[in-house]
């Protein structure tokens, strides 16, 4: 393994990214063995294993997996924390002589570990739980103006829904007395690692079908009794992990007002909506080493040879 190299499968959510990255981790037995690090958000939850297709048992005992199900469904995760505990994995792993494979369709996270991140300082809080409390209060309009008069920058990136973007931009201003925007202006020392990066660019029929099928088979594993025991627990509906997709509609299910068949498609078309988007920033955002084109039978063979040949 070359010192310092950093391997990341990238791609959009169902395009085989957890597969290539457990066999390229096995590939690299006997020679500096792989370790799959988890980039992508939801994956980093521990409630739902099925419903944000983390590696199963079977798979996480082949090799050695890390970030997946460490954090609980109300604990918010930004780009920036997951940097820290995904360089600490990487230092962890080149440490002992193994080679780093970031794995995962969180774009800006990756983005934000090799390019770098502005220091934000830890916000207090209590600034955080009063944040939430306005939202909850002021309703989002409101909340937006207000937010617009002390960040009209970040209040024009962000969609009028997005709570948890428009949260975190108040807590900043408030917290720092410095708008996120300025803070994100200034974005730090970019890692000090080399990359190898494999961007995953499925067709999109074939795409869109891998959808469906996944998610029929998360029925088939048992998802539904996965989400009802967090849902029998009455969460508050502003935990960050909630998002994931197919909680919310099966949550309308279990509350009746989506029969079971319903609350599948819309989800589904969610997911390939989804993916949908994590393409057009991949492919406007992310410069690939070399894009691998999963519905062929030798993506494994192309993404070993190329690595080969980079001496990874």
């Amino acid at each position: 393994m070359t010192e310092g190299r950093v391997i990341v499968v990238a791609g959009p959510t169902a395009s085989g990214k957890s597969a290539l990255a457990l066999a390229l981790a096995e590939r690299f037995q006997g020679k500096g063995a792989g370790t799959v690090i988890n980039a992508d958000a939801m994956q980093t939850y521990d409630a739902f294993p099925i419903l944000t297709a983390q590696p199963s048992t079977q798979e996480r005992a082949r090799v050695p997996h890390a970030l997946y199900g460490v954090m609980p469904l109300s604990e918010t995760l930004s780009a920036a924390r997951w940097r820290t505990l995904a360089s600490a994995e990487i230092e962890r792993c080149l440490a002992e002589g193994r080679t780093p494979i970031l794995c995962g369709g969180s774009g800006l996270y990756l983005r934000t570990l090799m390019q770098g991140i502005s220091a934000i300082p830890d916000v207090p809080p209590a600034v955080r739980e009063q944040a939430n409390t306005d939202w909850q209060a002021m309703g989002a309009d409101a909340f937006r103006a207000r937010l617009a008069e002390r960040d009209a920058a970040i209040v024009g990136r962000l969609k009028p829904g997005d709570r948890q973007r428009h949260v975190r931009a108040w807590e900043v201003v408030v917290g720092t007395g410095r708008p996120l925007s300025d803070w994100q202006s200034d974005a730090g020392a970019p890692a000090p690692w080399r990359f190898a990066t494999l961007l995953l660019a499925p067709e999109r029929l074939w795409l869109r079908r891998r959808i469906e099928q996944r998610f029929d088979a998360m029925l088939d594993q048992g998802v539904l009794a996965e989400v009802r025991v967090v849902f029998d627990n009455s969460p508050d509906p502003g935990w960050p992990g909630l998002k994931a997709h197919g909680a919310p509609e099966f949550f309308r299910h279990f509350r009746g007002e989506l029969h079971l068949e319903k609350a599948r498609q819309i989800a589904i078309d969610h997911t390939r909506q989804y993916a949908k988007r994590q393409m057009t920033w991949f492919r406007h955002q992310l410069t690939p080493d070399l894009v691998v084109e999963p519905q062929s039978a030798q993506s494994l063979k192309t993404a070993a040879q190329y690595l080969d040949k980079m001496e990874v």
